[in-house]
C-alpha cells in the first residue's frame, strides 16, 4: 500500500460499509472511522424521525470529514466508511486528497439491504433506504464489490485488487538510447513502468535505478537489476517490452525472462529483429501460451521520447491487452488518431518496419543525388541548396528527411560547412540488406531500394575510389537545369520508391496470410517515423489501390503528366560524373512497369536455347509450355 493512503468505503445505508471498513483497517493496520459518527446531533435526530437529509444538512458534515481525512493523511492514512451518495459529495470529500485516495464501492440488491437494515439497531430506519437508492450516483471509478459475497471474500478481493494496482502496467528491458526514451515516454503518460538492465560488476551497476532517479517523469517508476524481482513487479497479464539488440541477444533475454512468466503473459520485441526470427519466436512462445508481439518502432531517439510510429504484429490477443499502452505513446496523425495499429500475424510488424527502412534508404539516397547535381553540376553552395530544399518543403515533396537535410546543409564549424568535413562513407545496420534479400526470396523487383543499399556498399570503398579517381578523373560538366523540373523528377522517383516498398509488403502479406491493411499502414507512417512526409499523407488519403501506388488514380497523375521530367533529369545525370543509382533505377523500373511489350521474350528464348527451360507463346493458352530444338 502507498504510504498515507486513504480508503473510503461507500454505498447506501445498510450495505455493510462499517463492517467491511473495519476489516480492511485491521488488514491494512491503519485507523478506521465511521462517517456516521461525525454527523451532528441535529442530523441524527432528523434521520431518527424518518426525515431524509438534504444537501444543506450534509455540507458541514462532509467538510468536517475532509478535514479529518487530511489530518490522518499526515500520519498513516485511514479507512473511512461513508455513504457519499452523490458525485458532488465525493468531490467535497476528496478535495486535496486526489493522489492518495482509493474508493471501495459496495453494491447490492434493495431487498437484501433492507432485510439487513431491519435486523440491526441504527438511528436510520429502513424506511429511508429508498431515498438512499434514489440519491445514489454510482461512480465510474473505484474498486466495485457485490455484497452478495461473504465479508471475507469482499475484503480479500479488495486487497488483491489493491496489490495488483500497485504493480507496474508494463516492464521494459534494455536501457540503451531507445529503451530510455521509450521508458520516459511511457512514464510521462501516467503509466506505471518497471525497467530492467542487467548487472555487470564494474561495468553496468545500478543502471536501472540510476536512470529512474535521473528524470522527474520516472518518479513513479521502479528500476531493477534482478530479473525475477522485475517480473514480480508487473501486473498480470505481465507485459514485457524488450529493447535489446536484434539476434541472439533477443533469444537469450526471452529464454531468461520466460522462466518467470505465466500463461497469458506478453512479450513485445521492439527492436529491429528479422521477421523470420519473429515468426519463429511467435510459434515457440505460442506453444507455452506466452503471447508474443514483434513490433517495429520508428522515429529515432526523439520519436521514441515524444511519439514514435509503432507497428505491432503477432499475437492479436496480446495486442488487445498492450494496445492501449502502445497507442498512448505513439505519434498522432493529422486527424488526431494514433500512429499505431495492429499490423497482422507472425512477423508482419517487423517485416513492415524492415521495408520502412528500405524505403528510407531510397529516400535518403535520392536527396543525396539531388544534392550532388545541385552542388557539383550547378555549383550551388550548401546554403543555396538548403534554401532550395526549404522551398520544396512547401510543396508535395515535403518530408522529414528533406527537412533535416535543409538544416544539415546550413550547419558550420568555424568557416566550413560541417557536411564538407564528414567522410563520404555511409554505414548501414542490416535492415536494408534484409529488405533486398526478402525481395529476392519473394520474387519482387525493388531496384530503387536495392540501388540505395548498394550505393552505401560502394561508398565504403573509400581508398579504392581515391585511387580510381586519379585514373578516371574528368571535369564535371556544368549544365543548365530547371530547378522545378528537378523537383518533379525527384518526386516521381520518390513515388516509384514507395511503390516498390508497398509491392514487397503486399507480396509478403499474401504469402504469409497477414492480411495487412495498407490504408492503416500508411496512416501509421504519416507521423513519428523517419519516412513521414506529405507523400505519405497523400498515400494514406488515397481512395483506391492502397498497395499499388502507381495504379492509384489519385497518386499517379504527376507520373502520368510529368514522366518526361524524370527522363530529362536522368539524361542530365548521364552527362556528369555524378552517380545517380536511385534516379536511374526509378526511371528503369517505371519504364519496365508501363511497357506493353517487355524484352523478356529474348531472355526466355536464351534460357530455352542453353537449358531447355521452355517458354510460353502469345498464340497459345497461358501456362502451356513449349520447347524448341535450337541446334
Amino acid at each position: 500500500m502507498v504510504q498515507n493512503e486513504i480508503f473510503i468505503v461507500i454505498g447506501v445505508s445498510g450495505i455493510g460499509k462499517t463492517t467491511i471498513g473495519k476489516m480492511l483497517s485491521e488488514k491494512l493496520d491503519i485507523p478506521f472511522f465511521d462517517a456516521d459518527d461525525f454527523h451532528p446531533d441535529a442530523n441524527k435526530q432528523k434521520m431518527q424521525n424518518g426525515e431524509p437529509l438534504v444537501d444543506e444538512d450534509r455540507w458541514p458534515w462532509l467538510q468536517a470529514l475532509n478535514v479529518k481525512l487530511k489530518e490522518e493523511q499526515k500520519s498513516n492514512g485511514c479507512v473511512l466508511a461513508c455513504s457519499a451518495l452523490k458525485e458532488s459529495y465525493r468531490k467535497n470529500l476528496m478535495t486535496g486528497l486526489e493522489q492518495q485516495l482509493r474508493w471501495v464501492v459496495l453494491q447490492g440488491d434493495f431487498d437484501l439491504i433492507k432485510s439487513r437494515m431491519e435486523s440491526r439497531e441504527h438511528y436510520m430506519p429502513s424506511s429511508l433506504l429508498q431515498s438512499q437508492f434514489d440519491a445514489w450516483e454510482e461512480p465510474i471509478y473505484g474498486i466495485k464489490m457485490d455484497v452478495e459475497n461473504s465479508k471475507q471474500e469482499i475484503v480479500e478481493s479488495v486487497l488483491n485488487k489493491i496489490t495488483m494496482e500497485q504493480k507496474s502496467e508494463i516492464g521494459l528491458i534494455g536501457l540503451g538510447v531507445m529503451g530510455k526514451s521509450l521508458s520516459r515516454n511511457i512514464a510521462s503518460r501516467g503509466i506505471k513502468i518497471s525497467v530492467y538492465n542487467r548487472h555487470v560488476d564494474g561495468k553496468e551497476e545500478n543502471v536501472a535505478r540510476d536512470f529512474v532517479s535521473s528524470y522527474d517523469e520516472m518518479s513513479n517508476a521502479e528500476g531493477y537489476d534482478d530479473l525475477k524481482l522485475f517480473v514480480d513487479s508487473l501486473a498480470s497479464p505481465r507485459k514485457v517490452f524488450l529493447m535489446v539488440n536484434a539476434g541472439a541477444a533477443v533469444d537469450q533475454v526471452i529464454d531468461s525472462v520466460s522462466d518467470f512468466l505465466d500463461e497469458g503473459d506478453i512479450i513485445i520485441d521492439g527492436g529491429n529483429s528479422h521477421y523470420k526470427d519473429t515468426e519463429r519466436r511467435f510459434q515457440d512462445l505460442g506453444k507455452k501460451n506466452i503471447q508474443f508481439i514483434g513490433s517495429g518502432v520508428s522515429g529515432g531517439e526523439e520519436g521514441a521520447l515524444k511519439g514514435p510510429s509503432i507497428m505491432p504484429g503477432g499475437s492479436k490477443e496480446g495486442y488487445k491487452s498492450v494496445g492501449p499502452i502502445l497507442t498512448s505513446i505513439a505519434a498522432k496523425d493529422n486527424a488526431g488518431g494514433t500512429c499505431c495499429d495492429y499490423i497482422g500475424g507472425g512477423g508482419s510488424g517487423h517485416f513492415v518496419k524492415m521495408v520502412h527502412n528500405g524505403i528510407e534508404y531510397g529516400e535518403m539516397q535520392l536527396i543525396a543525388e539531388v544534392y550532388g547535381l545541385l552542388r557539383y553540376s550547378l555549383q550551388k553552395s550548401p546554403d543555396e541548396i538548403s534554401d532550395i530544399f526549404a522551398s520544396w518543403l512547401k510543396t508535395d515533396s515535403a518530408s522529414y528527411l528533406l527537412e533535416i537535410t535543409t538544416e544539415i546543409l546550413k550547419r558550420k564549424e568555424g568557416d566550413k560547412h560541417l557536411l564538407d568535413l564528414i567522410l563520404d562513407k555511409a554505414g548501414n545496420k542490416g535492415t536494408g540488406s534484409w529488405t533486398t534479400i526478402a525481395a529476392c526470396e519473394l520474387g519482387v523487383a525493388i531496384p530503387t531500394l536495392t540501388a540505395a543499399l548498394f550505393a552505401r556498399y560502394q561508398s565504403s570503398y573509400y581508398d579504392q575510389r581515391q585511387e580510381a579517381a586519379s585514373i578516371y578523373a574528368s571535369a564535371n560538366e556544368s549544365l543548365n537545369l530547371d530547378i522545378d523540373e528537378l523537383r518533379t523528377a525527384y518526386q516521381i522517383a520518390r513515388i516509384v520508391n514507395h511503390h516498390q516498398g508497398y509491392d514487397l509488403i503486399a507480396k509478403a502479406s499474401e504469402r504469409y496470410e497477414w492480411a495487412i491493411n495498407f490504408k492503416d499502414l500508411s496512416r501509421i507512417w504519416t507521423n513519428g517515423c523517419i519516412i513521414r512526409s506529405k507523400l505519405m499523407e497523400d498515400i494514406s488519403n488515397a481512395k483506391d489501390n492502397h498497395s499499388n501506388i502507381l495504379m492509384n488514380s489519385s497518386l499517379n497523375s504527376i507520373v502520368v503528366n510529368s514522366r518526361a521530367s524524370l527522363n530529362k533529369i536522368v539524361s542530365i545525370f548521364s552527362k556528369t560524373n555524378i552517380s545517380a543509382p536511385c534516379m536511374s533505377n526509378s526511371l528503369s523500373y517505371l519504364n519496365a512497369f508501363v511497357e506493353q511489350k517487355s524484352l523478356a521474350n529474348v531472355i526466355q528464348a536464351q534460357r530455352d536455347y542453353f537449358g531447355a527451360h521452355t517458354y510460353e507463346r502469345v498464340d497459345a493458352d497461358r501456362g502451356k509450355k513449349f520447347h524448341t530444338e535450337w541446334i
